[in-house]
């Protein structure tokens, strides 16, 4: 009897997966791999901005800054002198950040300082750059409150996105016997800017202090009048497409701020711009 034919299985081996990765695996990646480098520029730039907000904050208390006040103007009578405030307010930009990397760690390339530019017709530091501020009026509950109120008549700011993280000692200005009190701000939650009135003001901006501290911008004004000369400090920021010097009391303050906060850099102090 003939056996009956049996059918060989024939078992077919499967072929490896390939090694080379998919468009979608390697888009995948390359997506996972852009997430994880953002999220470490993020948290990079919240690090710095911590630190920059603690190391300010801290700064409201600092004696040695108060005697760099008393050291850089003569003092005057408090009976006699107005009191007034300013509105010194640090943020973290939301647009174009600093091209230069401070040597600072604090200072992120997107660590901002609120600036305004003081009309051309003013009869009193007309064109200058300026801290929005003011003097004190009778309805100010005090300095702070006063440099909140000016911040938002000068900039159209909300105060309520404003954390004060303190005041520094009044500087006293002799010429125009004004006893200014800074306000140190944390712009936790910044709304838009703008000149409001521009009999008073030509411009509003925030300038990132990588800018002011970048060696290149840094210049020594020279201001000489009747026979005499005064020598400050000076920046150089560029905001809309214009060029601006900050000098006198402005540019005082800054300077003497990033001293003490130790964010200054080297720069030379031989290069001289005439101011008037």
């Amino acid at each position: 009897m003939e056996r009956p034919r049996t059918r060989r299985r024939i078992r077919r081996r499967s072929r490896p997966p390939s090694r080379r990765p998919t468009e979608r695996a390697t888009a995948i990646a390359r997506a996972d791999h852009d997430r994880a480098g953002y999220a470490r520029r993020v948290n990079s730039r919240d690090d710095a901005s911590r630190s920059a907000r603690t190391q300010l904050a801290a700064l409201a208390a600092d004696e040695e800054l108060r005697d760099l006040w008393r050291a850089a103007r003569p003092p005057i009578d408090p009976e006699a002198a107005r009191a007034a405030a300013v509105l010194i307010l640090f943020g973290v930009l939301d647009g174009l950040p600093s091209d230069h990397e401070a040597q600072a760690g604090a200072v992120s390339r997107d660590l901002d300082v609120l600036l305004l530019a003081r009309a051309d017709t003013l009869r009193s530091h007309a064109g200058q750059i300026a801290f929005p501020g003011g003097r004190v009026e009778p309805g100010d509950a005090d300095l702070v409150s006063a440099a909140l109120r000016e911040a938002r008549e000068e900039t159209g700011l909300d105060p309520a996105g404003v954390d004060v993280l303190g005041e520094l000692d009044p500087i006293p200005l002799a010429y125009s016997r004004h006893l200014v009190t800074p306000v140190l701000g944390w712009w936790s939650q910044p709304s838009p800017v703008r000149a409001v009135d521009v009999a008073e003001s030509s411009a509003v901006f925030r300038t990132p202090v990588a800018d002011l501290l970048d060696p290149a911008n840094r210049r020594t004004t020279v201001l000489r009048r009747d026979g005499d000369e005064w020598r400050g400090p000076g920046f150089l920021v560029t905001s809309g497409g214009a060029d601006r010097l900050v000098w006198g009391f402005t540019a005082m303050v800054l300077d003497a701020m990033f001293e003490a906060l130790a964010w200054t850099e080297p720069w030379d102090r031989a290069r001289e711009i005439d101011v008037d």
